[in-house]
Order: C-alpha cells, then structure tokens, then sequence
C-alpha cells in the first residue's frame, strides 16, 4: 500500500514509519522539520515534504507518488501547556490543518483509509477508573478540546463524505527519544545530580502509560476500517494504571540513583488526577501490548544516557 503520514518527522511519527517501512510498506510524510534525502530514507522515508498540511504540499506529493490508500494523521499540536499559552497556534495546527487535509481527500482520494492520532485528553477530569470510549468527552485544556474538535471533523467527513477514520485516543506515549515530558524531565535531573526532586502534584496521577513502539504497532494494526463503518473510535491504552510516583521510583531505580522525590501538591492547569483507559475493544481486536512498564523505562534510560553521552 503507498502510505502518507503526516508528522512523520514528530515523536511517534518516527516510530511509526519505522514500523511500517519494515512492513515493506512505501512510506511518505509530510510535516514540519528540515530532512535531507539521506535522514529520511533513514527513517524509512520514500519521500518528504517540509512544510504545512495543506493542498498545495499534497497535491505536489501525489503528483510525486501517486495518491495515497492509507494516511496516517500524526501532525497537530503536541502540548498541553503550549495550546494554554498559545491557545490559536495550538487550533491551527491541530484543527485547521485537519480540515484542509479531509477537504483535500475528499475531493482527490476519497478512498483513502485515515487514521487519526487524537488523545485521552478529549475525555477531561472527573474520572476514576477505566474510561470507555462511549464516555462523554469533556475536555479540560485548548489542547484536548482542539483534539475533541479534530476527531468531530473526522466524524462529520465519514458521515457526510464516506472518507473511511479511525480515530486512536492514545494515553500517555513514552520511550526512545521523547525528549519533553515528565520521563525526559526526571533523566535530566537525575543526570545533573539533582540529590531531591520536586515534581508538581501529588505523585498519586494516574496515567496509562504506553511505549511507543507498541503504539505503532496499535496505529498499524488499525489501517483496515471494517466494513461496517466508515468512522470508530478506539482508545489506545492498556488498561493498566500506574502513579506518577511509581513512574519516578522505577526511573530513579533503573538509573542507579538514591534520588528522593517530594511532591508540591500544585497540579498544573488541565492535568486531570486520572486518565485510565478501557481496554476492551483493543482486546476485541486482538491487539496485545508486548512492552513491559519496567522494560520500557529501562530502554528509556539506555536510550538517554546514550543520546547524552
């Protein structure tokens, strides 16, 4: 299949066209970041394109190579803190570039299967325990309500148009070469010495924590909408949960450090206390999750050690 994938150069975009290059898919992107022909064949790239999600970058990439059966939809805003301060920057790059991009299948490949990565920040606060995807969204920040409005215009151009989506609500992505966040933030520290942290919140957040490299797998699993609907929405999350604290000990563990961690008890603006998913139609699906949490920050601390030495 000749797969696009937008923000391919991003953090999970990387991961995804390795994945689906070592398929022996033909793998294109399109997005923000400068790569010479030799970085992207590296990554898995066929072709690249710098610039914005919009007519005139497609339109050039399919005259190139040919209309796309797969896209995979990555580019957006990336931040729940950047959407807070920059509320506009945040909409553009998450729902305007959606727009212009479903505009643009449907009127020059409208049998083109999309997958789009949203997030579990669509569902907002006030949950506890395992959130279905049937749960009413109820976004606390600019970043999950531009998610939420991303995945309505997915929904409106399957219902109104035919365009096949799936929308994958993934949960809190981690591994190699996520460098923000709270994992990058606790390795830094760590390697400058730090004897005590102190991390924002409680420490008693719970997330569900994912490795990116079975994310994309999950993203690849799903490129085959079934044939009985044009749009389905499924939560990319484990089910299991773990505390921010327990995520600091187990870093602090696999780095070798005697650490302390204290906490302020101030939680940032739109940081929910838990975000937990339901994983019952992963299941259904068939997909399993083969990454160990503890395996997971083990290679994270490999991977930053590495990259800082």
């Amino acid at each position: 299949m000749i797969v696009w994938v937008t923000g391919a150069n991003g953090f999970i975009g990387r991961h995804l066209v390795h994945q689906l290059a070592g398929a022996g898919h033909a793998v294109h992107g399109v997005g923000h970041g400068a790569l010479d022909a030799m970085e992207a064949r590296r990554l898995g790239l066929q072709s690249w394109i710098n610039g914005e999600i919009d007519a005139a970058n497609l339109n050039a990439l399919a005259a190139a190579q040919g209309l796309p059966t797969h896209l995979f939809h990555l580019a957006g805003g990336s931040s729940v803190g950047v959407s807070i301060e920059r509320p506009f920057e945040d909409f553009s790059r998450t729902v305007a570039s959606t727009a212009r991009l479903l505009e643009w299948l449907r009127g020059s490949a409208p049998n083109c299967a999309v997958i789009a990565a949203s997030s579990a920040a669509v569902y907002g606060a006030d949950h506890f325990g395992p959130i279905a995807e049937s749960a009413v969204p109820t976004p606390m920040s600019p970043y999950g309500q531009h998610k939420f409005m991303m995945e309505q215009l997915c929904r409106s151009y399957a219902q109104s148009f035919g365009i096949r989506c799936t929308v994958v609500r993934l949960f809190s992505v981690y591994g190699p070469n996520l460098r923000k966040q709270l994992l990058f933030d606790i390795c830094s520290r760590l390697q400058a010495k730090e004897q005590v942290l102190t991390l924002g919140g409680t420490g008693n957040e719970i997330r569900d924590w994912t490795d990116v490299r079975d994310v994309a797998r999950l993203l690849a699993s799903v490129a085959e909408p079934s044939s009985q609907e044009t749009f389905r929405i499924i939560n990319g999350g484990s089910g299991r949960g773990t505390s921010v604290a327990d995520i600091a000990a187990g870093l602090i563990r696999q780095w070798g450090s005697k650490t302390v961690v204290r906490y302020s008890g101030i939680s940032r603006p739109g940081d929910p206390a838990s975000l937990l998913a339901d994983d019952a139609m992963l299941r259904r699906v068939g997909f399993d999750w083969r990454i160990p949490l503890d395996q997971g920050l083990a290679d994270y601390v490999t991977w930053f050690k590495g990259q800082a030495s």
